[in-house]
């Protein structure tokens, strides 16, 4: 009984301990990534005064079911829309989910910003942009970006902008919190543990789902329409 007792007290004091190692590099990975990307989050007005930018990179995130952008979606083409007409970067890249049929976020994405005035040969459209990661990594090996604007809620910056830095990128982000977001709270755990998964896959890098033919950003805009596009 003595020796069952002991052993189930050892274990115990191993799985304790484990777990206070995960949790303590939880939050270490947690505000390191936030720690290096802090200094690249700037205002709409700053963001404006820099130099040679390739394009802003609106992260996409969920269409409704009647093709119109989400609150967080519309906040973040608003945001971005904004930053093109104050003449942060020539070009817009909208980076989304376009891998199901009656599902597309870019869709949606350009069109909000064709509708704004902005010409189509100015707005692409990475339809193979799955996840944060994704989104990034083509925007650097299919549309050659070297130097970006991110735009996302604050709460998704930081890991964004960290990733954007460990493939190369000259890369600065802006927030585009307009307004107070549903079920924030959970968001913000749920972005803890995105941090430390990205902080492992940037270490590996591996390839994205779809890479495919470079499209330049310096190019036309209108060669990324699909056929269903009707931009011009």
């Amino acid at each position: 009984m003595k020796k069952r007792k002991k052993i189930f007290l050892v274990t115990l004091c191993v799985l304790l301990c484990l777990a206070i190692l995960g949790l303590g590099a939880v939050l270490g990975i947690n505000g390191y990534v936030k720690w290096v990307a802090g200094s690249r989050i700037l205002t709409a007005e700053q963001a404006a005064e820099l130099e040679d930018v390739d394009c802003i990179l609106v992260l996409g995130c969920l269409v409704k079911g009647n093709g119109t952008p989400s609150d967080m979606l519309s906040d973040r083409l608003t945001r971005g829309i904004e930053l093109y007409q104050l003449g942060a970067a020539p070009k817009l890249l909208m980076s989304g989910d376009h891998g199901r049929v009656g599902y597309d976020e870019v869709g949606a994405m350009k069109r909000r910003a064709v509708d704004a005035g902005i010409p189509s040969s100015d707005v692409f459209m990475d339809h193979a942009g799955f996840s944060t990661y994704e989104s990034i990594y083509r925007a650097k090996e299919i549309f050659q970006a070297k130097k970006i604007i991110i735009v996302t809620q604050e709460y998704h910056l930081s890991r964004s902008i960290y990733i954007a830095q460990c493939f190369g990128l000259e890369v600065y982000g802006v927030a585009s919190d307009y307004r107070a977001y549903l079920n924030q709270s959970a968001r913000d755990f749920r972005e803890v543990l995105a941090r430390v998964k990205d902080f492992g896959t940037c270490i590996f890098k591996p390839e994205p789902t779809y890479l495919g033919d470079v499209i330049p950003i310096s190019g036309d805009g209108n060669l990324t329409n699909d056929e269903f596009s009707d931009f011009v």
